[in-house]
This record gives C-alpha cells, structure tokens and sequence, in this order.
C-alpha cells in the first residue's frame, strides 16, 4: 500500500457525529474532507483538525444532488487525494405523525440519507475499487427499529441497512468494506432540536432517556466516532455487511 495518509470523506460533518468522526478520523492518521451543505459551516471542524496538527478540506455538497456531490468528490480528489473512506453521516429530521406527514418531509428525509449515501457512494467506489483498498460506512439508527413520529427516518434508516449489507457483496472483491453503524440516544443538536420541539427542558430528555439506557447514560457523539474509527481501519478488513448498534445496550 502507498505511505500516503488515507484521504476520508464524512458528509455532515459540521457539527455532531459528522464533526466528531472527522475530528476522530484526522487523529488517526487521516487527511479528511467535512463536507456539508455550506463550506462555511465547515470551518469550526475543519480549524480544530489544522489545530491538533491534522489536515482537512472543508466542501459544500447537496448531498441528494448528483452533480454537487460528482463535483465534490472530484474536488477532493485534486486537492486532497484520492478517498478511499467514506462516512456517510450527513441526516436531516422531519418528524411527524403519519397522517400529517407532507411529500416533503418524505422526499426530503429519504433523500438525504438514502439518495445522499447512494450517491456519495457510488462518486467514491472508483477511488476505492481502483486501488483495492476502501471503507464505507452508513449511519443508520435504533429508529430503524420503529420510532413514533418517524416513519420517514425509520424507512430511510432501515434502507440504509440493506443498503451497506448489498454493497458489501457487490464491493467485497475489490477490497472494500462497508458498515452501518446504528446510534441510539446521543447528545447533539438534532436530539437537542427534538426535545425543543417537544417542549420538554434537554436535561431532562437526557435523564429520561439515560433511565432506559441499560449503561445508564445518553451517548456521545465520540461514542460513535469510536466505533467508526475501528471500522474505517486497516484491522476491520474482515468486518464487512455489519450493522453495530452504538446504543449502550442491546438494540439489534
């Protein structure tokens, strides 16, 4: 294999797990690319990686968009090196009760995740398949399970399990490994925004979901970096079709 760093690329990557795996990924040796819906918001993320001595791209990319994301992968390609990880982490929420559920809270939802993660996918297997050598991994979710007001991303995360499981047949051959890794209960802004639109105070939230939690506290997004970190790594080459439930207890 080349002495070249690994080049990752994590979508949703300003904030949260997305921010957290990036951060997790330059430690390990990574050049990385954040990207996010605006390259400035990427900056925060992109500042503490320059900081701890990594290095880092900060890109714009409509993750649902073909040629945004084409265009993205390309960019990263001439400036950072050619990716062979990817984290397909990038998610938006649109929760709400089947029957009042809108075309555009489906279409939006299970384009992000699902659209978002085929497409990336699909731009950043080239870079994999022709040096025999890749990591993908899919954020999925406990939701996939079934969770009260999110049909929309419960299906888009369930999808994303059969997803990964067909990609690791497909891509296997070619030295390619590809993951989901399924969070439960983690502390970020999504859960925060959640508990805001519920009206209840996030401390709150936090105590009430630590309580069902068999190792009696909410996650956090290190957490997940973690398992991500092991997956994307030179040691998980037999890990592959896997779906890990980072959930402080058994989910799966």
């Amino acid at each position: 294999m080349s002495e070249e760093p690994r080049v990752a690329i994590v979508t949703g990557a300003a904030r949260g797990i997305g921010a957290a795996t990036a951060r997790r990924l330059a430690a390990d040796g990574m050049a990385v690319a954040v990207v996010d819906i605006e390259e400035a918001a990427t900056k925060e993320t992109v500042d503490a990686i320059a900081a701890a001595g990594g290095r880092a791209l900060g890109v714009s990319a409509d993750v649902s968009d073909r040629d945004q994301v084409e265009a993205a992968v390309a960019r990263i390609a001439a400036e950072l090196g050619a990716p062979t990880v990817l984290v397909n982490n990038a998610g938006v929420l649109r929760d709400n009760l089947l029957f009042k559920m809108t075309n555009a809270d489906w279409d939006t939802v299970l384009g992000v995740h699902l659209r978002g993660a085929f497409l990336f996918s699909q731009a950043a297997q080239k870079h994999m398949v022709d040096r025999k050598w890749g990591r993908i991994v899919n954020l999925s979710s406990t939701s996939a399970l079934g969770n009260r007001g999110q049909a929309n991303y419960a299906a888009a995360k369930a999808g994303l399990q059969g997803f990964t499981k067909t990609l690791a047949i497909e891509l296997g051959p070619f030295g390619v490994t590809v993951n989901a890794v399924a969070p439960g209960f983690i502390v970020t802004d999504m859960t925060a925004a959640t508990a805001a639109r519920m009206k209840v105070d996030f401390d709150d939230f936090q105590k009430h979901a630590a309580a069902e939690i068999p190792v009696r506290r909410p996650g956090r997004p290190e957490d997940v970096a973690h398992t991500i970190s092991f997956l994307a790594s030179e040691g998980a080459g037999f890990v592959s079709g896997q779906v890990i439930y980072v959930a402080g207890g058994p989910r799966g």
